[in-house]
């Protein structure tokens, strides 16, 4: 395993274990990290009016689109680096 591999996996477990909340914009700007980092770029439809959360996940994931794998880690591990003490 890579060493930004390991950082992935060590900011991902220490995310899950943030006892404050981050707050939302934190929580979607991590989700759509870890979605491009894991998964690639968005598709399928954006969600309607009716479920603003999945609409809200949707524009912060396609709001990284284009982004690879390993920057979509990077940025991950940096933004967990700043919310773990």
């Amino acid at each position: 395993m890579s060493d930004l591999e390991t950082d992935f996996t060590g900011a991902v477990k220490a995310v899950s274990a943030l006892g404050a909340d981050p707050g939302n914009d934190v929580k979607l700007r991590l989700y759509a990290l870890y979605k491009q980092a894991t998964i690639g770029n968005v598709d399928g439809k954006r969600p309607g009016f009716t479920n603003p959360v999945g609409r809200a996940k949707h524009d912060a994931w396609a709001s990284v689109s284009g982004m690879s794998s390993g920057e979509a880690k990077r940025a991950y591990v940096d933004l967990a680096a700043e919310l773990t003490p």
